[in-house]
């Protein structure tokens, strides 16, 4: 896949570059950060360099993630990382891919993150077919779980003791969003939205 950018009114979504290595950095020192995702703790310069300078355009590269950097169009900053991961599925029959991210402590609460995430999911169902979008997050994660609410995912239950993590198993909230779930964005056009997806037929409630 060959790295794409997006943008939003306020906001960038970039492939990550090696001069990101310092932000990225600064920004992993939050301890919530290595609370909630997997990123490694402690988090030290030599993890960011490894991550912008070879993990994320590997991602690309290998079809294994899609990684944007989230920087402010006004004056560059970082303000998180957005992309999608776990892609195994996104070229099967199943069309799927989950929604990952992270926000910079002092830019949390501005709306950022789910602007970010608005405009992935658009370009995941819309450029690469996704089908179904999954969320996961450690149960108790209430920041994420609130970005995911307000882009439309559907939470749909408990994954109990999935996640091992120092250790210990925990069980981890899962959700979904389909392209049904979405209102067009004002850009797309009568054919972006003429094919419909396969066929789904839910069970009844």
């Amino acid at each position: 896949m060959k790295p794409v950018t997006l943008t939003t009114d306020r906001l960038l979504l970039r492939p990550f570059e090696p001069s990101d290595a310092p932000a990225v950095h600064a920004a992993c020192q939050d301890p919530d950060i290595p609370r909630w995702t997997s990123v490694p703790t402690p988090y030290t310069r030599g993890d960011a360099e490894r991550y912008v300078g070879t993990v994320a355009p590997e991602g690309w590269r290998d079809d294994t993630s899609y990684p944007f950097a989230v920087v402010t169009r006004d004056d560059g900053i970082l303000v998180g990382s957005m992309g999608l991961v776990r892609i195994a599925l996104l070229r099967t029959p199943e069309r799927q891919a989950e929604l990952g991210y992270w926000t910079a402590k002092e830019h949390r609460g501005r709306g950022y993150t789910a602007e970010a995430a608005r405009t992935v999911t658009h370009w995941a169902f819309r450029d690469l077919g996704v089908e179904r979008l999954e969320w996961l997050a450690e149960a108790g994660n209430h920041g994420s779980w609130a970005v995911a609410r307000s882009v439309g995912f559907q939470r749909e239950g408990t994954l109990r003791a999935k996640l091992v993590r120092g250790g210990i198993r925990r069980d981890l909230w899962i959700g979904s969003l389909l392209p049904s779930d979405l209102l067009p964005e004002p850009a797309d056009s009568a054919a972006d939205h003429a094919q419909d997806p396969t066929p789904y037929l839910p069970y009844p409630r």
